[in-house]
């Protein structure tokens, strides 16, 4: 529990014990009595509670893709068990009825009370797709189309690289990857199986060819601000090497440093990762696909990186492949 959750909590006793201690109804002989009617609510409560995390969990399964980890549920939901449990026992010992004819109005109860919330989350973007939106608009939309003057487009600076270097890129996009966690290494080949000499493995082209052609641009009161986008090789056993321009999705990574610091940015300690990971590929798809300057130009990538089967550069491949199926036969133009 953070500190704020903390004194939340302890000024709730304290104004449950006032209200006790002023409230006449209550003698020691019916204790048993009370005990009983708050371990029926006790069971209200936790029957709501966790029909709510029930449905969140097929929603993260079904629209997030997140996989149903057993151990993490017994772990979150171990003490709320126990609550309940117990509180089955006391009603059971008391010859109580679990359920009553009350509970459907505390459940309506609680659904109405919690509409504003629902209208609310309704009304106010989420984290996924107003940083798909800002990802898009502050820097895809400046490292992508010609501008015109000085920025010749993103594909003609792969052209220029590729010829500079004498290689091929046999798809000219820009590969954006983006991972389950939201980790972002500050070098792909951090993402490399280690020890896995059968593997294809990533590695950045030399330091000094790196980069494609730097772009300037003067943004929002920055003079000559510099934007650039990272040449990779992937290696094969027994093959020649495979040429691309790739980079992690920056906001998510952003993120992922905020959520590590929930001391300082406690609002957002609850985001729901894969929820966010989810609702930005999508946005991100949808808004580039619907863009004439970007479309087909850039390709983004899930990669697990939670997974240690998951290969980051196999994953490239098989998308390279998928792209230009006939790319390990292509000619220096």
């Amino acid at each position: 529990m953070t500190d704020k959750t903390v004194y939340i909590y302890a000024s709730q006793c304290i104004f449950v014990c006032a209200i006790t201690y002023g409230y006449q109804g209550i003698h020691l002989e019916n204790a048993h009595k009370w005990i009983a009617i708050v371990a029926r609510y006790v069971v209200y409560m936790l029957i709501i509670k966790g029909s709510r995390e029930a449905c969140a969990l097929g929603y993260s399964i079904l629209q997030a893709q997140e996989t149903l980890n057993i151990e993490d549920i017994i772990k979150h939901s171990k003490k709320y068990g126990f609550i309940f449990i117990a509180s089955v026992v006391i009603l059971l010992y008391n010859k109580q009825r679990i359920l009553d004819e009350d509970f459907l109005l505390w459940f309506i109860a609680y659904l109405v009370t919690k509409y504003p919330e629902v209208e609310s989350n309704l009304v106010n973007i989420n984290y996924g797709v107003g940083m798909a939106c800002s990802y898009f608009e502050g820097y895809l939309v400046h490292v992508i189309p010609s501008d015109g003057a000085k920025f010749v487009g993103f594909e003609e600076n792969m052209d220029k690289y590729a010829a500079k270097q004498g290689i091929i890129f046999p798809v000219k996009r820009l590969f954006i990857i983006i991972t389950k966690s939201m980790y972002c290494p500050p070098d792909l080949k951090h993402f490399n199986k280690a020890n896995r000499e059968d593997l294809p493995y990533l590695e950045a082209c030399q330091v000094s060819d790196e980069s494609l052609e730097e772009i300037e641009k003067d943004i929002a009161g920055v003079k000559n601000r510099t934007y650039r986008n990272s040449a990779y090789k992937i290696y094969r056993p027994g093959k020649p090497p495979v040429y691309l321009s790739a980079e992690c999705a920056t906001p998510l990574h952003t993120l992922h440093r905020v959520l590590q610091k929930t001391a300082l940015y406690e609002d957002l300690a609850k985001v729901n990762v894969p929820e966010v990971v989810s609702d930005f590929c999508r946005t991100l798809g949808a808004v580039i696909s619907k863009s004439p300057e970007c479309r087909d130009k850039c390709e983004l990538v899930y990669y697990d990186d939670m997974d240690p089967k998951a290969n980051l550069a196999s994953i490239l491949l098989d998308k390279i492949r998928d792209l230009e199926p006939n790319f390990d036969n292509l000619k220096k133009e």
